[in-house]
Parts: structure tokens; C-alpha cells; sequence
């Protein structure tokens, strides 16, 4: 059978629910009450008698007998009804001979799957009746069918043997036969038909808690007397023998097994031995009663029911967390901003971890290169200096470059930890240390001239560049810093390569640009560079407009120097990362920064559109 063969179709085509799949069918009535307002001969013993018809519907003769609920061989329960139509076929329920109207129904424990409704009926059918289904476990109910001799005399409404698809018909509503009649109602009979069985329609006509059947009206047996002697008028009564309403586990399409939801006590009947029970054993990585959820970390994309028309499972995509959460939640805005390919957000990450996949170390921790970020132990604590450590510009506190382990260090502290003075400076303490008074290098911890002989880097000479003068002048102005610029020799600035395109586009740089630096000024414990962003080529999350703008130096810190080195006067094309939280634009010794010309802004805007992408 193909998928749109409806709910059995896809539950037969795909067993092993590799695609969509439904629960076996079954009989919902089995292993539950079934309710009515009265039977026959519950308070006290009722006499009774049971018409029938032949071919030329003749009057056969009566059978009588007598009902009382205190006797098991004369009773006939809601129950007769559940019990297995092919082991017991001929044992029924009869409401009380004063009921003129009755009501028979079926509460559920939970939501189920109905498709179609089989009545076999003992006595005539009725009249007039009502089939009925609520979707919140009785506090609503809305109409499946009206079923009347008469629609528009009963109920003011068209018959659907004359206009296709009424809610009303007349099908249904003979006396004839006088029993053994059938009422057979189909949920997705027209026009609620529905090629796909777990579309939001067909759920809407097909997801039920309870169902019931109100009869309205009786109708005796009209048949032919066999004598011309006047007849008794039979007595009025409802009876059915069998009431199956078929259906199955409610599951979107996600499960082919069900177990018994819990606190759920089947009742016994006569000869039933299969339940439908109501509790989904989800597939496709979901979860909840009714698979109606992702599982716990599964959230990547928005959850969907199977397509019951293609048999596509549409499972639920695991989130990228790294093994550091356990559970994940689908957020919308994370989803709109990946374009629609990714929405799972990490919950409660471990291990020292943060970020929307965990991606990151927190705070305060930096990666173990030697480990696989996936391991428990991939984000080791920082170990900074409490006293050559500086704080970060950007940050509340000390902590150490989350991707090295390194401490941003204060001015002239030197090494990972920021605990001693860089060559040439001595007086570690709380302001960082002091540039030696000597022609050579001096003691560390008094500042007194050493007369070994070391090598000596000259300070570079300052920098001329002719400047526009609209545009201000090179300078440190009255801050004591000191940087590539200045202090070259102390300083060792590694460039980034244009080389291979993916590796260029591995970075994931987060903004490219054109820009001229103007001057540069050191504050402690960072430095900034003011420049004129002259053309923007690339740009994510912050707004980058052409003007002036300040861009910051992260390794400034970590080496008592700025790099990559920017010369004042000079233009370059700059790609680096945004810090979102701050608004700033970020450069260090990940960042490509090379002077301009006009063919590396070509080959760059080129490699951004062709292989970036």
C-alpha cells in the first residue's frame, strides 16, 4: 500500500519505521466501559419481544423472553457490546423498554486516532441519532454525522444521498431489516477527505478523548402481518448487538508501537485479547505521549508530524552541543538567522563550556589543544599572575585568551602567566613594569644597569607619513605605552597568508574592510586605533559604515605590543571578528591586515563570493 492509502496504508508500508508509520489498528472499544443511561431489566426483571422480516418482508414470528440485570443468562450490559463479534456475536445490549432516547459512550484516556464507526443493531435502527466526538475529554462536542429518515423534516439539514458531503443522511435510517441493520460511518468520508493522514486537517477530523452516539428516536418493525387478524403494536426498544470503533494510537506518524499509558486497567471482556493502547513508543528522534515533541537534544529544527502522503519521516536533527549539554531547545530567532538551517540552542552547557553549541570555553578557562574539544576536560582553568595580569578591556575581570591559555598581561610583563618583566624592564608590580634607564639590559627586580653583554634592539625610528590635512597626525599623545611601532624590536608581529580560499574562508571572519589608519592611542591596559573605514566588503551582525570608526587590538596585552602592526598614514585591508556584546571590532594575530592595493581587494572580494558561500 502507498503512504496516502491513509493511516493503515502508511502503517503497512513501512513496519520498521524507517519512514512514517502508524500504530496497528484495533477496536478502541475493547478494554474500555463502555456507557449508556440504561439497561434493560436493571432494576427489576423486563419482558420483551424482537422482530423480524422475511424477503418479502412478511412478520416472522416474535421471539420473547424476558431481561433482568441480577441474572448473567438473562442480562444484556453496555459491555455485550465490546465483547469480541466473532466469538460472541449473538449477545447485545438493550436499553430499558420506557427509554425513548438513549446515549452510548466511550471515554478515552487519552488521545486516539479514530477512522470509522461500525453499529450492528438488534433492533431497528433508529429513527433519529446523533454520532458525536470531543477532542478535551468532554468539556467540548462537535457533530460527526446526523442520521434521520428525514433530514430536513429531523434535523433542518440536507441529506447527503442528495447533496454530496452534508452532514446529515438517511442511509442509514430505514427499519428495514428489522435487525441486524448496519450504521457505518467513515471519519474521513467526504469532504473530509485527506491524502495526507497527519496533516493538521485530518488530525483536526480524526484525533478524539471520547465518542458517543445519542439515539433519538425508536421505530418498531413495519413489517407485513402474516394473518389478516389485527396485530398487538410491537414494543418499542434499542438494542445492538456489536459497536466497534475502529482506529489506533495517536502518534503524528512517528511510532509503529504503543504501551498502555500510565495508570490505564484494561477491562475484561469476553473473548478480546488485543488492546489499543495509547502511549507512543516514538521513533525519528521524538518524544512526549503522542511523539508530539523532539527528544531532549534533537531540537535543531522545528518539530514536524511524518508526511503521510510521501512517507517522509521528517525526524527530528540532532543540536551541535559538542557532548558538553543534554538537552537542547529550538529557538526561533537562532533559526531565522542561520536561514532556516539551524535553531537548537544548548542547554545548561558542562564542562566549562558556553556558547549557543557550546562551542567555546567560558570565562576564566581556556582549550587544551591536546585534547578533543569534546572531551570533559578539553577547557582547562586560567593561571594568571594576580599581579601581572590586566584586566580586560572588554571583560569584567583577569581571564586568559580562551584559545591559548594566554594572560593579557600589564605593560612590560611578559610570558603566559604574566609573572615576570619583559626584557628590558624591571620593577614587576601592580602597574606592570618600567622600561630599563640603561644603555643595555638592567636587573629585573631593582633596575640596576647590567654590564653583560646582551643584544640591543634601537628603537625605530618614528614614523613620517604624509598626512592629509583634514586628517590628524600620528600620535601617542601623553600615554606611555609601548608597541610594534615603537619598540619594534621587542616585538615580533606573524602575518597572516592569503593563500588557499577555504582556509581564508575557514576563518569565518566576520567583517573585511578598507581602511586608513589615523593614530593610534595606548590606555594601559589596551591600546585602540582610530582609522577612516573607507570601503566595506564585508560585515555580519554590527551595522559598518564608511567613516570614522576605532578598531581594537587584542594582543596588545599578551606581548606588550600591538599586532598585526598598523602604521599610521597607510592604508590596508583589514578582515577580522566583530564582538557583538560590545560592538566593537576586534584585530589580532588571527586577523589578515595587509597594506592595500586594488588586486588584493579584487582577489579577496572574489574569494568572499565565490567560495565563502
Amino acid at each position: 500500500l502507498c503512504p496516502s492509502a491513509g493511516v493503515r496504508g502508511v502503517a503497512a508500508a513501512s513496519s520498521p519505521c524507517d519512514k512514517a508509520c502508524n500504530p496497528r489498528m484495533g477496536n478502541l472499544a475493547h478494554g474500555r466501559a463502555l456507557r449508556t443511561q440504561t439497561s434493560c431489566g436493571r432494576r427489576a426483571a423486563e419482558p420483551f419481544c424482537s422482530y423480524s422480516e422475511d424477503a418479502e418482508r412478511r412478520c416472522r414470528r416474535p421471539r420473547c423472553g424476558r431481561c433482568s440485570g441480577a441474572q448473567a443468562g438473562l442480562a444484556h450490559p453496555p459491555a455485550a457490546m465490546a465483547d469480541s463479534p466473532f466469538r460472541l456475536p449473538r449477545t447485545w445490549w438493550q436499553a430499558a423498554h420506557d427509554a425513548l432516547r438513549e446515549t452510548i459512550r466511550l471515554d478515552l484516556e487519552t488521545a486516539f486516532y479514530f477512522t470509522h464507526l461500525i453499529m450492528v443493531f438488534k433492533s431497528p435502527r433508529p429513527a433519529a441519532m446523533v454520532l458525536e466526538r470531543s477532542q478535551d475529554f468532554g468539556e467540548t462536542w462537535k457533530p460527526y454525522k446526523y442520521f434521520a429518515a428525514n433530514c430536513s423534516a429531523t434535523f433542518g439539514l440536507e441529506d447527503d444521498v442528495r447533496q454530496r458531503g452534508a452532514i446529515c443522511t438517511s442511509r442509514y435510517s430505514s427499519p428495514f431489516p428489522c435487525t441486524g441493520g448496519e450504521v457505518i460511518f467513515r471519519a474521513l468520508s467526504p469532504p473530509y477527505a485527506a491524502e495526507d493522514p497527519y496533516s493538521a486537517e485530518a488530525q483536526a477530523q480524526l484525533k478524539i478523548t471520547n465518542l458517543r452516539v445519542r439515539l433519538l428516536q425508536r421505530q418498531g418493525c413495519p413489517c407485513l402481518a402474516a394473518s389478516p387478524a389485527p396485530q398487538p403494536p410491537p414494543a418499542l426498544h434499542y438494542a445492538i448487538y456489536d459497536f466497534i470503533v475502529k482506529g489506533s494510537c495517536f502518534c503524528n506518524g512517528h511510532a509503529d508501537h504503543c504501551i498502555p499509558v500510565a495508570g490505564f486497567r484494561p477491562t475484561k471482556a469476553a473473548g478480546v485479547f488485543h488492546v489499543v493502547h495509547g502511549k507512543c513508543m516514538c521513533k525519528h528522534n521524538t518524544a512526549g505521549p503522542h511523539c508530539q515533541h523532539c527528544a531532549p537534544l534533537y531540537n535543531d529544527q522545528p518539530w514536524q508530524a511524518a508526511d503521510g502522503k510521501t512517507g517522509a519521516p521528517r525526524e527530528c536533527q540532532s543540536c551541535k552541543c559538542n557532548g558538553h549539554a543534554d538537552t537542547c531547545h529550538f529557538d526561533m530567532a537562532a533559526w531565522l538567522a542561520s536561514g532556516n538551517r539551524s535553531g537548537g540552542v544548548c542547554d545548561n552547557c558542562q564542562h566549562n563550556t558556553e556558547g549557543q553549541h557550546c562551542q567555546r570555553c567560558k570565562l576564566g578557562f581556556y582549550r587544551d589543544l591536546r585534547r578533543p574539544f569534546s572531551a570533559p576536560d578539553a577547557c582547562k582553568p586560567c593561571s594568571c599572575h594576580p599581579v601581572g595580569s590586566a584586566v580586560l578591556p572588554l571583560g569584567p575581570g583577569t581571564f586568559c585568551d580562551p584559545s591559548t591559555g594566554d594572560c593579557p598581561c600589564k605593560p612590560g610583563v611578559a610570558g603566559p602567566r604574566c609573572d615576570h618583566c619583559l626584557p628590558g624592564y624591571w620593577g614587576f608590580g601592580p602597574y606592570g613594569c618600567r622600561p630599563c634607564d640603561c644603555a643595555r639590559s638592567c636587573d629585573p627586580h631593582t633596575g640596576d644597569c647590567l654590564s653583560s653583554e646582551v643584544s640591543w634592539h634601537n628603537e625605530a625610528p618614528p614614523f613620517q607619513a604624509v598626512l592629509n590635512e583634514s586628517e590628524p597626525t600620528w600620535g601617542w599623545e601623553d600615554e606611555q605605552g609601548f608597541s610594534a611601532l615603537r619598540h619594534s624590536g621587542k616585538c615580533e608581529c606573524k602575518e597572516q597568508v592569503l593563500g588557499n580560499p577555504k582556509v581564508f574562508c575557514g576563518m569565518k571572519y566576520t567583517y573585511v574592510i578598507k581602511t586608513k589608519i589615523l593614530s593610534a592611542h595606548d590606555k594601559g591596559s589596551h591600546a585602540e586605533v582610530s582609522v577612516k573605514i573607507k570601503k566595506v566588503l564585508k560585515s555580519t551582525k554590527l551595522k559598518i559604515l564608511r567613516g570614522k570608526r576605532t578598531l581594537y587590538p587584542e594582543s596588545w596585552t599578551n606581548r606588550g605590543c600591538t599586532c598585526p602592526i598598523l602604521n599610521p598614514g597607510l592604508e590596508y585591508l583589514v578582515a577580522g571578528h566583530e564582538d557583538v556584546r560590545t560592538g566593537r571590532l576586534i584585530v589580532n594575530m588571527k586577523s589578515f591586515v595587509h597594506q592595500w592595493k586594488s588586486a588584493l581587494g579584487r582577489k579577496v572580494l572574489e574569494i568572499l563570493k565565490r567560495d565563502c558561500n
